[in-house]
């Protein structure tokens, strides 16, 4: 049991009840409330459509899945490349290859974490289609050279922007900037439902297709349907399957709990940025200061929505990451890598035979050796655990 975990218990009373008045209902399955949160998302968030779907991995599915759809009017081809940057989770990077999909990792910035855009026009050929972003634990990457290459180079842009909900870039929330935006409610995100998430989109074609893949590949409640019910008179049109879906439905439950979640994300991002900055604020204060940690810098555009406190010990500081992780371990702070470090190391990569030049990942590799996060919690911190933390980081004077 760790006296300061990566995540905790976010839910209050009244998240609680939402999911009970759910389950004292006919329907806990999707319907009218997974409706009603989706309409409520779409419109705060500032896009056309939501979807809701039972992850953010399934939301990174459905955004592929649409861009291969027989029904896209843009359709991707098989093997068709797209750019991806090395810091990542694996569900950013798997949809890419279960649509028969060819990734091309870029390296990422090493003062923000996110993709280098210096480094990714190199990368673009005549087979790049799209660019899968991922914005790292709250912050994201220069939109607007980002948007001028998509723009110049005709590439969809999907934002993976589950570790970052909430956040800004120029006014404009991240996940709605590019053609989509993909979102988690896990427990330990910015607004939780136990497991969720949802994707957003501006073009109603693609909306209807996201709809289609979510439940099973068929026509219910997609303005594909009326099409395919006169046509197909003599089955029941319930049941009309019309192409490649999934189920990665969402419960009423989920939905109702997520609602009223959502309702409070400003209140929570507030809490969870105070608690960053107090973290590093007092760490510099310290009479023990000494540089021993470098943070991230964030762009004046972007208004964060931290997810973590991403950390990088400073070279002077660097001898044993591991010792020192363990030895946080053993005073009771969890922590964990920068999302999953540079994914080219990760063991399934071996199976795909990525190219993977250290050369060409220098910063990735680089953050993977020196980095890591720990918690930023939707609960003020307390004096008491503040003073914890800030002590036991700078015990890493130990390991010099």
């Amino acid at each position: 049991m760790y006296k300061y975990p990566l995540l905790t218990n976010a839910f209050n009373s009244k998240d609680i009840n939402e999911g009970i008045k759910v389950l004292k209902t006919r329907f806990i399955t999707m319907s009218k409330v997974t409706e009603k949160f989706e309409d409520y998302f779409a419109k705060k968030m500032g896009s056309k459509y939501a979807v809701m779907t039972n992850s953010g991995s399934s939301a990174n599915l459905l955004a592929l899945s649409c861009l291969t759809h027989p029904f896209n009017k843009e359709k991707l081809s098989s093997k068709d490349e797209v750019i991806i940057p090395a810091i990542c989770w694996s569900t950013t990077l798997w949809p890419i290859i279960q649509n028969n999909l060819k990734p091309i990792f870029v390296d990422v910035d090493l003062n923000s974490f996110n993709i280098d855009t210096a480094k990714i026009i190199s990368k673009i050929n005549k087979r790049t289609k799209a660019i899968m972003l991922v914005h790292v634990l709250g912050t994201s990457a220069n939109m607007t050279k980002l948007v001028k290459i998509a723009k110049k180079y005709k590439l969809k842009i999907i934002e993976d922007t589950c570790e970052s909900l909430g956040a800004e870039y120029n006014n404009k929330k991240l996940g709605t900037i590019g053609n989509f935006g993909t979102y988690s409610f896990y427990y330990s995100h910015q607004i939780t439902s136990g497991e969720g998430g949802m994707i957003v989109c501006d073009n109603l074609q693609d909306y209807n297709i996201l709809k289609t893949l979510r439940s099973h590949g068929w026509s219910r409640n997609t303005s594909f349907h009326n099409y395919y019910k006169k046509k197909y008179k003599m089955l029941d049109d319930k049941f009309l399957f019309i192409g490649p879906g999934y189920n990665v439905r969402p419960t009423d439950i989920q939905a109702a709990i997520a609602l009223n979640q959502f309702k409070r994300l400003n209140k929570f991002i507030k809490i969870r940025n105070n608690n960053r900055s107090r973290i590093i604020k007092t760490l510099q204060k310290h009479k023990k200061w000494d540089n021993q940690f470098k943070f991230v810098s964030v762009d004046k555009k972007i208004k964060p929505s931290w997810f973590g406190l991403p950390i990088q010990i400073n070279d002077k500081f660097f001898k044993s990451k591991k010792k020192f992780l363990n030895f946080l371990s053993t005073k009771g702070i969890e922590t964990r890598p920068i999302i999953s470090g540079n994914f080219l190391n990760q063991p399934a990569s071996k199976i795909y035979k990525f190219k993977s030049k250290k050369k060409d990942f220098i910063n990735a590799n680089e953050i993977e050796k020196k980095g890591f996060f720990i918690g930023l919690h939707t609960k003020p911190l307390k004096n008491d655990e503040l003073k914890f933390i800030v002590e036991n980081l700078l015990n890493i004077n130990l390991f010099k």
